[in-house]
């Protein structure tokens, strides 16, 4: 009670300055009422009795400062001594602290990212109100707009404010050194004024900016103006060349300014209609900010209505297309949502482990405790001021190890952020802003202040057990008596914390498993081609009237072809649009089979059409399953011809042969007819389904852009540089836009990184509750034999063999250890099933794992029970007695 006094006092100050007035005036009452009963008049009487009582407001003020001060005094008291106790226990305060921190550095350190991907807002005006659009397609949900869709959907809607459209071109900057790669953005004038951004320097786009013939300007983004210009405010009026269009500079974007949908772009430019009057070109992507009093499910609607109209005035170019619509932080957090929900649950598993180690630390600890307690309380010591000792003590551990936890956690984040790619980070801005902001830290004292409670509670819930269950007071536990009760108590307890422990590590060392057994099918998923010792460079041809002309393109593609075939190392050459294995699917058309009519309500075929040369599927080792290749004479004035994939030719041509089969592109062009059927290539990310796919000649089909793909002898890693110097001494310029090799490539991915990562960390959390699970089923079998010594001593003088005590210790333990793979089996499997979107070529009843799991925790459990058996076999039945 004297406790619960003090910190009301200090906490309401106020009221208690209210209560001791009230009472020092009852004092003074009951003085002057014996000194009128002495004869002395009412008015005498309070006087006489204000002067011998002296000053109440002093008198006030010392009362609650004096109980504040002992209350302060008594609790510095308790942590100096609690400190003494832990240093004289180093083994027991070093494990807990570590253990402990060791469960806030995880959980800490994955919040942060739950903070800063999940629940911080982006950093724009109103950022729920902002709603990312697609066309869909019989290919997938979220597909490009067309420059002329995107204008209809803008003017034909009724939901949104202002609609802006986008996309994330690679410019060529001209710099004194040559042609430079540089990342860049075009986006139509108002998407900064919709996002409520204004640059940091100089002015936004205006109206009107982004529409034909109007002037060339561009924003710079805050790193290139510190990069590029040193960061000086004259850069506005300069002018850069970009794709051979000069540019005037008019703004610098601020410097926490990041717009996913361009990533880490350099330069801003407004978005014309240049070369966009194909409805059937769809390339951009497009952002509406929803009226006030809109919801999303209104905007799919209408937006799906507006799709169906253009459908059908335009079946050409939209057949077959409808439109979605997903809030921006949704477009924007991607996949990563059940990844970081699965990372939190893992670490909170990990941090209840944590404390439940402690816990069961500090359980043994009050064990060996009892005696002092009894002495304690035999000298005079309440419930109430032990207590208080046990919670001061539980604070001190919980403030080490979270303090400790958060220290590692701040580390923690720095790198596991560094294991992001770098060309992911521009897709994932909300990653630069991780570190220990308000919510972060907000999370950090919830687990210290709920670890404190648990460590304090945990103590004095078994000492006032203690008190209960012995006999004679407090004293009695001075005595031998109580010990066999107290222990078998304890058994039971920690055999319950052990289970618990046990069924938690079962849960992570799967899902770690499966995790790993995913991410290895992944990277070992079928792609159609062999994919070792294969270089690529990304380049561009010229931008000069050079090679405007198809001819003149074919006629370079063919240069490229022979001159890096010349190299050493180099077997054979090829090029592509892009090579396989793609985070989205990317460069679809619609077709019809030539003699099949189509109504007109149903929609168009759709597939990925890539444009390839001759060599592209002997170099990347494709297999031909019908037909031929394409060959040097499939040329421009000679008729179409195509390549399909075996899906493709199952899902329209089922039960036939496609080879000789036509198909038409455009109702103005003449018919392709196809010459062959290859395996399919995995043209899309590493889990994603194999899409139809078309392969047309390059010559019949030119561009300026296209991968270069080298098949070499040896490493693939040598090449690439005398790739990249061939090239850009073909022309001075050709602008070299990426170079890698394919398995580099495949393992840069976002679907290879996430799920990586992703087994990365959850494997660590499944080795760190291992250990954790181990130590605990050290720690309850050790101390069972510890208070078994004398039953054991026994057992031995009535003639029990060693082996058959270190059996009797090692059955308990295993009964533990059964009963907890068990349970923990269970949960794996549900678990298992709420993350079955995370896995690739795994089921959640995958029995390799599950037994492979319990065998290892089995292994680790009779391991960790050995030592304590072993021990319990020693002993000396004699020496056992007599200790006793």
């Amino acid at each position: 009670m004297g406790i619960l006094r003090r910190a009301r006092n200090l906490l309401f100050h106020e009221r208690v300055s209210r209560e001791i007035a009230a009472e020092v005036e009852a004092h003074l009452g009951l003085r002057a009422e014996e000194l009128e009963a002495q004869g002395m008049t009412s008015e005498a009487a309070r006087r006489e009795a204000r002067v011998r009582f002296g000053n109440p407001v002093v008198v006030r003020e010392r009362t609650v400062a004096a109980d504040a001060a002992l209350l302060i005094e008594s609790f510095w008291a308790d942590v100096r001594y609690a400190c003494r106790g832990l240093r004289r226990a180093p083994g027991f305060a070093g494990t807990a602290i570590a253990v402990l921190a060791l469960g806030v550095c995880a959980s800490v350190a994955i919040f942060a990212f739950v903070d800063a991907v999940l629940i911080r807002p982006l950093p724009y005006k109103d950022p729920e109100r902002l709603v990312g659009l697609f066309e869909t397609t019989p290919l997938g949900p979220r597909y490009h707009l067309s420059y002329l869709d995107y204008q209809d959907w803008k003017r034909m809607n009724t939901v949104f404010t202002g609609m802006e459209a986008f996309n994330g071109p690679v410019m060529a900057l001209k710099t004194p050194a040559g042609l430079e790669r540089v990342d860049g953005a075009s986006v139509s004038a108002g998407l900064l004024r919709m996002l409520g951004v204004t640059p940091a320097l100089g002015r936004d786009f205006r109206e009107g900016e982004d529409a034909l013939g109007a002037a060339r300007v561009a924003l710079v983004s805050d790193a290139a103006w510190h990069r590029r210009f040193g960061g000086r405010r004259d850069v506005l009026g300069q002018t850069v060349t970009l794709d051979g269009e000069v540019y005037e500079i008019v703004g610098v974007l601020p410097a926490v300014f990041n717009f996913a949908g361009v990533g880490d772009a350099e330069f801003w430019a407004p978005l014309t209609p240049e070369v966009k009057e194909d409805r059937g070109e769809h390339g951009l992507a497009a952002i509406g900010r929803m009226k006030d009093g809109v919801e999303l499910k209104a905007v799919q609607a209408e937006m799906t209505g507006i799709a169906a109209r253009l459908a059908r005035e335009y079946p050409d170019a939209d057949g077959g297309r409808g439109a979605a619509a997903a809030a921006w932080t949704e477009v924007v957090v991607g996949d990563l949502r059940p990844m970081l929900m699965l990372l939190m649950a893992g670490s909170l598993l990990l941090l209840g482990m944590a404390c439940v180690n402690v816990s069961s630390l500090l359980l043994v600890r009050c064990e060996k405790r009892r005696t002092e307690i009894a002495v304690r309380g035999a000298l005079g010591a309440t419930r109430g001021r032990l207590a208080r000792q046990f919670v001061t003590e539980g604070l001190v551990l919980a403030g080490a190890g979270c303090v400790l936890g958060v220290g590692a956690a701040a580390v923690a984040m720095r790198l596991l952020g560094s294991l992001v790619p770098v060309q992911l980070l521009g897709t994932m801005p909300y990653l630069r802003e991780l570190g220990l902001g308000w919510h972060v830290a907000g999370f950090a004292l919830l687990s210290a202040l709920l670890t404190a409670a648990l460590f304090a509670l945990t103590p004095v819930v078994r000492m006032a057990a203690l008190q209960r269950g012995q006999q004679g007071g407090m004293t009695g536990e001075m005595s031998e008596g109580g010990r066999g009760t107290a222990g078998l108590v304890w058994r039971r307890l920690g055999s319950n914390l052990v289970i618990l422990e046990l069924a938690t590590a079962m849960v992570l060392l799967t899902g770690a498993g499966l995790l790993g057994k995913s991410f290895y099918r992944l990277l070992h998923a079928e792609l159609g081609m062999e994919a070792g010792h294969l270089a690529l460079v990304k380049m561009r041809a010229p931008q000069t009237a050079e090679f405007a002309k198809d001819a003149q393109r074919v006629a370079f593609e063919r240069r490229v072809i022979e001159e890096v075939e010349r190299l050493p190392g180099v077997t054979s050459a090829a090029t592509a649009p892009m090579p396989p294995v793609q985070d989205m699917a990317r460069g679809n058309t619609t077709f019809t089979v030539v003699g099949r009519p189509k109504a007109k309500s149903e929609p168009d075929n759709e597939a990925t059409l890539r444009n390839v040369s001759p060599g592209f599927f002997s170099t990347l080792g494709a297999r031909l399953e019908r037909g031929r290749y394409f060959a040097e004479t499939d040329e421009a004035d000679k008729p179409p011809v195509a390549i399909m994939n075996r899906e493709l030719a199952k899902r329209f041509f089922p039960g036939e042969d496609a080879v000789g089969k036509q198909i038409r592109f455009d109702v103005a062009q003449p018919p392709v007819t196809i010459v062959g059927v290859v395996t399919d290539l995995r043209e899309t990310a590493l889990d994603g389904e194999i899409p139809p796919t078309i392969y047309v000649p390059f010559a019949q089909w030119p561009d300026s852009g296209f991968y270069v793909v080298a098949r070499t002898a040896n490493d693939p890693k040598g090449v690439l540089t005398a790739l990249e110097r061939t090239l850009r001494g073909m022309d001075s310029g050709v602008l070299i836009l990426a170079s890698k090799t394919m398995e580099e490539r495949i393992a840069g991915t976002t679907t290879a990184v996430l799920h990586k990562t992703l087994a990365w960390l959850v494997g660590g959390f499944a080795v760190l509750a291992l250990v954790l699970s181990v130590v605990g089923l050290y720690g309850v079998v050790a101390y069972s034999v510890a208070q078994r010594t004398r039953e054991i001593g026994v057992r031995m003088a009535l003639g029990a063999q060693p082996g058959e005590v270190a059996g009797m210790v090692l059955r308990e333990a295993g009964g533990l250890t059964v009963i907890g793979v068990g349970l923990g089996m269970l949960g794996a499997v549900g678990a298992a099933s709420l993350m079955r979107s995370l896995l690739f070529g795994v089921s959640r009843w995958d029995v390799s794992t599950l037994a492979a799991v319990g065998l290892v925790l089995g292994v680790a459990a009779l391991l960790a029970s050995w030592i304590p058996a072993r021990r319990a076999a020693a002993v000396n039945p004699v020496e056992a007695l007599r200790a006793e």
